[in-house]
Order: C-alpha cells, then sequence, then structure tokens
C-alpha cells in the first residue's frame, strides 16, 4: 500500500528524507502524550503499549537507514536525573545547564522547571530536534538544541548532565577523558545510570538512588534500581590526565 503501512500509519519511507514537517509528524503519528512514571510533573510524547515503536524501527526503519528511537522512551537513568534535579533545583539555579545525549529532552525539561539560566539538548539523532522542540512547548519551556557531536568541546557550561551513557565501551571510552577535562575546569558532572555495563567503578559519588519504572520490552526488569552519581575531582585529576 502506497505512503501508509496496513494498521494506517504512514510509511517509515516517507520520513527517510527526514524535515521538520516529516519528523513532527512521524513523532506524533507513534507516540501519545503521557508523564514519565517517575517523574510525572513533565509530559512528554512517549511510545506506549499502542505504539509498538521499537519493534517497528528493528523490523522496518533500520532496514532504510533510520536510527532506534531511543528519544520515545523514558530510560530510567534520566528519569532518575531529572528526578534529582527536580528535587535539588540549587544544582542548576541560575546556571548554564548541557544535558548531553538528551533523546526525549526530559532532563533538559527538568533543568528548566529547575530555574535554569540556559539549556542545552545535545543529540546527534536528527528526530531529536523535533521531539525536544514538541516536549518542550508540550511543558512549557524552552531549550536550545545541539545537533552535532560535542564530545570533546567546551561551551562554558556550568553543569553537565548525562542519563544512561555508559552503554558501550568505545562510547564510555570518549567520555570520560572528557568529562574529567570539564571537571577539572570547574564544571559539575551529574550522571544517572541504572548499571549500566561501563560506567566507572570508582571516582563517583552517589546523589540520590531511585527505583525507576521502565518499560520491559527494552530493559531486563519492570523497575531499575537508579543511581545519581557526581564526578569527584579524584578521578577528573588522576586516572584522565
Amino acid at each position: 500500500m502506497e505512503g501508509s503501512l496496513p494498521h494506517g500509519r504512514p510509511d517509515a519511507r516517507a520520513v527517510t528524507a527526514l524535515t521538520p514537517d516529516s519528523a513532527r509528524q512521524f513523532i506524533l503519528d507513534n507516540t501519545a502524550l503521557m508523564a514519565p512514571p517517575h517523574v510525572p510533573e513533565i509530559l512528554l510524547h512517549l511510545a506506549d503499549e499502542a505504539h509498538d515503536l521499537w519493534q517497528r524501527t528493528e523490523d522496518e526503519l533500520v532496514e532504510i537507514g533510520l536510527p532506534p528511537p531511543f528519544w520515545a522512551f523514558a530510560w530510567a537513568g534520566g528519569q532518575g536525573l531529572a528526578r534529582y534535579v527536580i528535587d535539588n533545583p540549587d544544582m542548576v539555579l541560575g546556571k548554564r545547564v548541557l544535558d548531553f545525549a538528551s533523546g526525549s529532552g526530559l532532563v533538559a525539561i527538568a533543568a528548566a522547571r529547575a530555574g535554569a539560566a540556559e539549556i542545552t539538548a545535545a543529540d546527534i539523532d536528527p528526530f531529536c530536534a523535533t521531539a525536544i522542540r514538541l516536549n518542550s512547548d508540550a511543558n512549557g519551556v524552552m531549550n536550545k538544541f545541539l545537533g552535532t557531536d560535542c564530545i570533546g568541546t567546551d561551551a562554558d557550561w556550568d553543569v553537565i548532565l548525562a542519563g544512561d551513557v555508559f552503554y558501550d565501551k568505545p562510547f564510555a571510552d570518549r567520555l570520560m577523558p572528557w568529562f574529567s577535562a570539564l571537571k577539572r575546569r570547574g564544571a559539575e558532572v551529574l550522571i544517572g545510570d541504572p548499571g549500566r555495563s561501563y560506567l566507572p567503578r570508582s571516582g563517583l559519588e552517589p546523589l540520590g538512588v531511585y527505583q525507576v519504572p521502565v518499560t520491559r520490552a527494552l530493559e531486563d526488569a519492570e523497575v531499575k534500581r537508579t543511581t545519581v552519581w557526581r564526578l569527584l575531582d579524584a578521578i577528573a585529576e588522576q586516572a584522565f590526565p
């Protein structure tokens, strides 16, 4: 059926030439506006039981080169980090904040709600520009978007927030020298992590621990024990010169 799938959703081929309009329609057709369970103050366009987006991406979208829709789910590390920021607004109040690997923009929106002076949501997935704009609009906040690989850069952020980033060793190996350099020059680096494999085993201070409900289809449990960590000076100074 040209231009549509049997269940009435737009054919993925229609968004291969990605534009803000096509991305917007794809997101609206495949998600619903709802609150993540651990951060009920915030609304996001998320895939739910009625939107089998992840499976569709694995089966259909990857074949035509579209990335997995990480932006369509509220991952455990991001939920924990957003919860911590909202409950501890002094961490970001009046500061310049980078939400790294932002995905849905959940953590960036939490920082805006907590009073950050300027928030940049960074993600290389081209869908995120539109997803984060839609989600920011739904919550009445404004965030800047950065769609380039910002690892190794420094725009004088005061706080770097990173949820669910230690899932891949090569990626983790790139992150830690960068995080450490930012820490050495005075930035705070906070990490939300539910026990991903490549989280550093030292040099981190736990700030909060949460039991976060997650999508079982994507995780190995219905609830993930999630910790918000602060990068310590010691690891910045010693482990990554």
